[in-house]
């Protein structure tokens, strides 16, 4: 085997060994943006203002702390980006709401 041969199969085992540690890690970071999204939206009055979309946010936590606990990272990931996304787009919601109503 050559040096480049060597080198070459290294490199194929180091990604792979990276991409399976991204896959088997709980997403922790993921997890607690999605929480600390939702509760921002919360305290900026989501609940009355933009309660539906608070509400899919919740669900989509809720649906990442179940694949949490599951062990299905990768779902659980997906599911606390969407709970993310959703609580921004209900703080957006509320706070457009309060500055249409001049609050």
């Amino acid at each position: 085997m050559t040096p480049t041969q060597s080198i070459s199969r290294l490199v194929g085992v180091l990604a792979l060994l990276l991409f399976a540690a991204c896959e088997t890690a709980p997403p922790v970071q993921e997890m607690s943006d999605a929480r600390q999204a939702i509760t921002v939206a919360r305290e900026a009055g989501a609940a009355d203002l933009a309660s539906t979309e608070l509400a899919e946010a919740e669900k989509y936590l809720e649906n990442a702390e179940e694949r949490l606990d599951r062990q299905q990272y990768r779902e659980a990931r997906n599911a606390a980006l969407e709970a993310k996304l959703r609580a921004q787009k209900a703080l957006k919601l509320s706070e457009a709401s309060k500055d249409s109503d001049g609050s």
